[in-house]
């Protein structure tokens, strides 16, 4: 197994009146058949391609690992340019699994592949920045767009393209730009095929945020050295563990089922607390496919139903000294979902010094892999201690499996709680509002509606500024 699930302390026998007695997961027996019902139903008839991911790519691999051989040694660093999976995916996966120092290291040190940078917003700093520290002409960069009419990648795509054709000619250019895209649709397949560009495909029925385990997530991966063949073999192992029927033994069908029933007593809030600074990103992965898969304002008959919990995301211990008040003592409005490793890549040893001052001296030969557990532990018991429920999601050690297997199981978990909230976790209208309006401000064809909205809106009061 890659992946455990413990969720005692969820429970009214360990967390109290606050925590889930037994009967309140029994009482769901016919909303869980129904959602396990409508889970099959939809992989079968490939409203999943996702959960397909782990077992269909193997030439999509061999193509990738065949395009990172041939450019490796060509370029300094390899640049994303995306904006929401599309972007915390490759960071979390990159944390998770390679030196937490990588860009640091001497090439030699990193396998001999190439630096690993992220532009994930429109911040004019951030790429002016990214141009002080890097050569653009000796970059390869990644534009990631499904449609291809992301405004802020496709921003950042054109500000490239110019620089690199500026610089290198035409030629030169097509050579320092790959497209990962819709095979079939959308602006982005057009022009790379109009410009020659190297290209990878997203599957026509995955999701951005369900897209780390395709060339989305694994092409940035396999460019810093990550085996993503072992990604998604501990993707389809959990797949297997994923497809049981019984809520018992499935941890991304019980982690829904919990998620749903705190929800559901004004638990909304779930905070995400990694005790590795090499899981400290899958919290803002998570936090992206928790939120935008379930954050609804209808569910699936058209009812207003504004559902949706809201994720926080913290760090042990680091966070045990600014967040932890908050959950012990704090509103009855929240768990927290602890994620630890059972080994750790190094071991570090404290030395045996102060041994006249009690309060340090009993840290003396004491590792600092046993510290960070115990402390978990600690933190674990406090909040027990004090009512409030958590969990524990555990990895025997960030390998490319695990992560691959912590990947599968979040991205079932929330598909599952979709269903057990009734409504369609694989949309996001509230974002497409968002990018509609941008569309009208700037003029875009096609918004002429939303732009007479726009400026007919209430002007703003000058007493309501200070």
């Amino acid at each position: 197994m890659y992946l455990t699930l413990d969720y005692n302390n969820m429970m009214a026998e360990f967390a109290g009146k606050h925590g889930i007695a037994p009967e309140e997961i029994t009482g769901l027996s016919a909303k869980i058949a129904a959602a396990k019902k409508a889970m099959a139903e939809k992989r079968a008839r490939g409203g999943m391609d996702w959960r397909e991911l782990p077992h269909n790519q193997k030439e999509v691999v061999a193509d990738i690992l065949a395009y990172v051989d041939e450019m490796k040694d060509k370029i300094d660093a390899f640049v994303v340019l995306g904006i929401g999976g599309s972007a915390l995916g490759p960071m979390a996966v990159q944390q998770a699994l390679n030196h937490p120092f990588y860009n640091e290291l001497p090439r030699g040190k990193r396998g001999g592949f190439p630096k690993l940078y992220v532009a994930d917003n429109v911040d004019p700093e951030r790429l002016t920045g990214l141009f002080e520290v890097v050569d653009p002409t000796k970059c390869l960069f990644n534009v990631i767009s499904k449609s291809g009419s992301t405004s802020e990648t496709m921003s950042q795509f054109m500000i490239i393209k110019e620089l690199l054709e500026n610089r290198l000619g035409k030629e030169g250019a097509k050579s320092r730009i790959v497209c990962t895209t819709d095979p079939e649709s959308g602006n982005l397949i057009k022009i790379a095929k109009e410009e020659g560009y190297k290209t990878f495909y997203v599957p026509s029925g995955v999701g951005g945020r369900f897209s780390e385990l395709c060339p989305v997530g694994l092409l940035p991966a396999a460019f810093c050295g990550i085996d993503i063949a072992g990604m998604l073999a501990g993707a389809a192992q959990m797949d297997k563990v994923c497809s049981n029927a019984d809520e018992r033994q499935n941890p991304a069908y019980m982690f829904a089922i919990l998620n749903y029933i705190c929800m559901k007593k004004g638990q909304n809030i779930v905070v995400t607390m990694p005790y590795a600074d090499s899981l400290k990103y899958f919290s803002d992965w998570f936090a992206q496919l928790w939120a935008e898969s379930l954050g609804k304002k209808f569910d699936l008959d058209g009812k207003i139903v504004n559902v949706g919990p809201t994720p926080v995301k913290a760090l042990g211990v680091t966070d045990q000294h600014s967040q932890v008040q908050l959950y012990a003592e704090g509103p009855w409005d929240k768990f927290v979902v602890f994620i630890a490793l059972e080994k750790f890549k190094e071991t570090m040893t404290i030395p045996k010094l102060y041994a006249d001052m009690p309060s340090l001296g009993f840290l003396g030969g004491v590792t600092q892999n046993e510290l960070i557990k115990t402390e978990m532990a600690a933190t674990e018991y406090a909040l027990m201690k004090a009512g409030k429920p958590s969990m524990t999601i555990t990895l025997p050690e960030a390998n490319a499996q695990a992560v691959g297997a912590l990947i599968y199981f979040y991205e079932v978990a929330t598909a599952f709680a979709g269903e057990l909230l009734h409504i369609n976790a694989f949309d996001q209208p509230g974002v497409e509002a968002g990018k509609k309006a941008t569309y009208a401000m700037f003029g875009r064809p096609g918004y002429e509606e939303e732009k007479q909205e726009l400026d007919e809106r209430p002007g703003k009061k000058s007493e309501y500024i200070i």
